[in-house]
């Protein structure tokens, strides 16, 4: 049977979300730019700007470092996104944008940015569901593990809400995120992940290309 182009678009784009890594300014022991450099060059396949909590850049400067990893990503054919800004995502000319439960309705936001990737974050079957109803061309599916990083966290899912995801015979990209780290993306992509998402397990790491490269190895798809 001849591959549709929605199915054709999907399967590339879980393709390009296999190792995506979410970062700020706050989020790094390293120079931002110094530290997605060096997870590009440890494999990283989509990179999502997420500049929010104490400490974050506001304005021209938010925008300005914005720029300079969008360049970065460009140069390197990682996908760029924007979390939970529409405006800023337009004016950086990013490839989507992110938007969480909390967030501006994933609808308003799929009206806003017609041809831009649109990611959802979903915490169970019910958000999954109504994340495709809204346009959604991928979810971000979670917490998987306990996380640090957001201090607002639900309650933690576990690997088992991506497997009831995919039984309810959803089949669009997913990814798994919150607390993932080195030794726990492999169980993330077999319970039916197509890539996972991370924060400090690169943006932390003493290492960020060592530690992208083995998060890579994980959830590379001989596990899937």
């Amino acid at each position: 049977m001849k591959e549709t182009a929605d199915a054709r678009f999907s399967r590339r784009l879980a393709e390009r979300l296999r190792l995506y890594f979410v970062m700020g300014s706050v989020n790094c022991r390293q120079d931002p730019v110094l530290t997605l450099e060096a997870a590009i060059r440890g494999g990283i396949t989509a990179f999502q700007y997420r500049e929010k909590g104490r400490g974050a850049l506001t304005g021209d400067d938010r925008e300005q470092l914005g720029v300079k990893l969008r360049e970065l990503c460009r140069a390197h054919n990682v996908l760029f996104m924007v979390n939970d800004d529409v405006e800023l995502a337009l004016r950086l000319e990013a490839d989507g944008v992110h938007v969480g439960q909390e967030d501006e309705a994933a609808a308003i936001v799929r009206r806003r940015m017609p041809a831009g990737i649109l990611g959802v974050s979903a915490h169970d079957v019910l958000e999954a569901e109504e994340a495709v109803r809204c346009g959604a061309d991928y979810l971000g599916v979670g917490p998987m593990y306990m996380t640090r990083t957001k201090p607002d966290i639900r309650e933690v899912r576990g690997p088992g809400v991506i497997r009831d995801i995919r039984a309810s015979g959803l089949s669009l990209p997913i990814v798994g995120i919150g607390g993932i780290e080195q030794g726990r993306a492999e169980a993330v992509v077999r319970a039916g992940a197509d890539g996972v998402a991370v924060i400090s397990a690169i943006a932390q790491a003493e290492e960020p290309r060592q530690a992208a490269e083995r998060l890579l190895t994980e959830c590379s798809p001989k596990f899937a």
